[in-house]
């Protein structure tokens, strides 16, 4: 250990933390040396012990309170500290030594609340739940609600009987942190207001991954970034409502790119009711239902660049019956559909690659390996001023099918090149039953509000 004076020596300029630490620790922790330079409260000076068996909640509460009062951070040492029922005053800093500094759930009601907070900032901790259970009135392992500034930075969490971070009208943002083992979601946000959720892991929660939602449709704000979520189930069941990697519900303007998502019970990634949606650059492997999906009452929704490896469906831009539209679809790779799911399929059953039904392009997308449908365009009656050009479409049970049924608007099918089908390139259908030859060789068949031209079919 160093003293006083060799600390000093080693971290030329750094205010004293009050507290000896060991040369690895030391160089390892950029959010310790930061607390450093701020001058921050070492927890041990104020009576909160690392490793002591007993529960320290009254005097880490205490603690927090004086932190507040002086308006400084506090560091916490490497250890356990066993707490429960901690209600976070309006300002805290707290960080610790990432992976060392373990704040484990005590039990008999919640383990960290807050409400109405100007500035939370955890960075550096480890947030254990023990598996334990926990009151009904708090809804995560850390539920914090109203929070004007909140950073969540370089933690873990972990063994929630709940969710594990639950958030509702929360801005800041949410990174480079492990959340794992939750009873319920990873990430529950509920009418954020510029939260960013980035550079996080959430793997092996029981009923979701990251979950955007509000109680009433309106603009949300919030960017899903950069995330890895995997090994997500439907513990709760249903037919979507769990199960989904990311998960935005009601939420506007909402940005989910550049995140890798798999092994998901349902979705990777799924939109309900969730207008001026971008899904871009995403990876998703082996989810259990519709990869991608934007559903119900949106409108607007670009859905493009990603990669389905692996699905019951690819990307589902639908429900024109409940006001689902304006959609693009463009430049994704979708391959590797099943016509298994984790419920029995309404008709026309799983395995379809790409399904659009109104004011949407679909173009520059390949589909391969999809045993129902490489596309479906409409439903019955639910069909729009689609476009459907420049696809790519191989090895499917049929090519493109689309809605012939009377009521069916405009859909324009062109230029797509479509390659080793089994029951025929373009298909006109009335709800899943086909009722044309190929429209491939024959054009429109006298279906006036087709567009059926220069496809490629080999």
């Amino acid at each position: 250990m160093l003293n006083r004076r060799t600390l000093l020596a080693q971290t030329a300029g750094f205010a004293v933390m009050g507290l000896s630490l060991g040369k690895a620790a030391a160089k390892n922790l950029p959010g310790i040396e930061k607390a450093a330079m701020r001058g921050a409260i070492n927890a041990t000076e104020l009576g909160v012990r690392p490793g002591a068996l007993d529960d320290q909640s009254k005097a880490f509460a205490k603690l927090l309170r004086d932190a507040h009062d002086r308006d400084m951070p506090v560091f916490l040492p490497p250890g356990t500290y066993i707490v429960s029922n901690l209600s976070l005053p309006g300002r805290v800093r707290l960080s610790g030594v990432p992976g060392a500094s373990r704040i484990v759930y005590g039990g008999n009601g919640h383990l960290i609340m807050a409400e109405r907070a100007e500035h939370i900032e955890l960075s550096g901790l480890v947030f254990d739940g023990s598996n334990r259970w926990m009151g009904d009135y708090t809804q995560g392992l850390l539920d914090l609600r109203r929070i004007a500034h909140l950073v969540v930075d370089n933690c873990q969490m972990t063994g929630s009987g709940k969710n594990s971070l639950a958030l509702e009208h929360a801005s800041g943002r949410i990174e480079r942190s492990e959340i794992s083992g939750a009873a319920d979601a990873g990430i529950y946000s509920v009418e954020a207001d510029g939260l960013e959720i980035s550079g996080n892991s959430v793997s092996d929660c029981a009923n979701g991954g990251i979950l955007v939602h509000r109680w009433q449709a309106a603009e949300d704000g919030t960017i899903v970034s950069g995330n890895r979520v995997e090994r997500i189930r439907a513990r709760g069941g249903g037919t979507g409502q769990n199960g989904n990697g990311i998960n935005a519900f009601r939420a506007g303007n909402v940005i989910i790119s550049g995140n890798i998502v798999s092994d998901c019970a349902f979705s990777a990634i799924r939109a309900n009711s969730a207008s001026n949606l971008q899904v871009t650059g995403n990876t998703c492997s082996r989810s259990g239902e519709t990869a991608v999906y934007s559903e119900f009452s949106f409108e607007g929704a670009v859905i493009g660049n990603n990669i389905v490896d692996g699905a019951a469906n690819g990307i589902s831009i639908v429900n024109f019956n409940e006001g689902g539209r304006m959609g693009v679809c463009s430049g994704n790779v979708v391959r590797n559909l099943s016509t298994s799911g984790p419920y029995p399929a309404d008709a026309p059953g799983f395995g379809v690659g790409i399904s659009v039904e109104a004011d949407t392009t679909v173009s520059g997308n390949v589909v391969e390996n999809a045993p129902l449908y490489g596309m479906q365009i409409g439903w019955g009656p639910f069909m729009r001023n689609v476009v459907a050009t420049g696809n790519v479409i191989r090895k499917a049970g049929t090519g493109i099918v689309v809605s012939v049924v009377e009521g069916a608007g405009t859909a324009i099918i062109s230029d797509n090149v479509i390659d080793r089908v089994q029951n025929g390139a373009i298909v006109g259908q009335r709800w899943a039953e086909p009722v044309t030859g190929d429209l491939a060789a024959s054009g429109n068949a006298g279906y006036a509000h087709l567009t059926v031209e220069r496809n490629h079919v080999s």
